[in-house]
């Protein structure tokens, strides 16, 4: 932060899924939540006043594996300790890191800022993402995935993160991938995006829970 005074575009892009077994951070967080959601509400906090100062972007890379699981945040039991489940922890991580980028629209938007939050995913992406934390299942429909059309290179899975940070005249509230077979694959453009990913009680309880998790309070002042 000393030696770079401003940030033009910041995208959370670490990301860690399909953990088979039940896995908490040093702070106590279930992996998924932990990595994929309250790491990057914590940077995009900490990096704030720094994109502000070049009225830049925020770029939340997210997952069409929001629409799997409960579609909401099961706030009685955030970290699974009760029937975990790989996918819906999943799940619920990526859903959470949306909910993050629309409220924090909500919130620029209120604080009169110009700072640009956008969502997007992936689609099917040849990466590491899918590694040894997975279930023996999960690995081997993976490894036999990628051989078919069905998966992209890692190249083509960055285009839409590229595609945020750069492009003029997109919708915030909005969400960007692969337009093809099940976003899979394909042109890059918005995909539907379901109501229950900015649900207005939900996104803004999740941010009060996240900033006590955290032990940060984002201050938006103009």
């Amino acid at each position: 932060m000393e030696t770079v005074p401003q940030i033009d575009a910041l995208i959370c892009n670490a990301a860690i899924a399909q953990v088979a077994k039940q896995e908490l951070t040093v702070d106590g967080f279930e992996s998924q939540l932990g990595v994929n959601h309250y790491g990057h509400f914590l940077l995009c906090g900490l990096l704030y006043e720094r994109i502000k100062a070049s009225q830049g972007r925020i770029v939340v890379v997210a997952s069409e594996g929001y629409k799997m699981g409960l579609k909401t945040i099961k706030f009685d039991d955030m970290n699974w300790d009760n029937a975990y489940n790989a996918n819906h922890a999943y799940s619920q991580s990526k859903l959470a890191q949306m909910m993050f980028a629309y409220e924090l629209q909500n919130r620029i938007k209120a604080a009169n800022q110009s700072v640009k939050v956008y969502v997007c995913h992936p689609g099917s992406s040849n990466t590491s993402l899918i590694n040894d934390k997975a279930g023996l299942m999960t690995r081997i429909a993976w490894s036999l995935m990628v051989m078919t059309p069905l998966v992209q290179t890692a190249e083509k899975g960055a285009y839409p993160e590229v595609m945020c940070a750069t492009e003029d005249a997109l919708k915030q509230r909005a969400y960007y991938g692969p337009t093809g077979f099940m976003n899979f694959g394909g042109p890059v453009g918005e995909c539907k995006l379901e109501p229950f990913a900015y649900d207005s009680d939900v996104i803004a309880k999740l941010w009060a829970i996240s900033e006590k998790a955290t032990s940060f309070s984002w201050s938006l002042e103009s």
